[in-house]
């Protein structure tokens, strides 16, 4: 059985777009967690200040 260099070529350039769009799609996939991840934390971050009293201090006014 010979080698057809045509067969070669073809499947050379669908790997390629494959893994273009396979890396592409796990790209998003990373973006899309660390932006839930984010604001996952600060949901709990944000729920625990107010259940333990955190509140933010007042602004001092300037004297003149």
């Amino acid at each position: 059985m010979a080698r057809n260099p045509f067969m070669s070529l073809w499947l050379s350039a669908a790997n390629r777009v494959a893994n273009t769009g396979r890396g592409l799609a796990m790209a998003a996939t990373r973006r899309q967690q660390a932006a839930a991840t984010a604001a996952t934390a600060k949901e709990v971050s944000g729920f625990w200040a107010r259940a333990l009293g955190a509140t933010k201090k007042p602004r001092r006014s300037k004297r003149r």
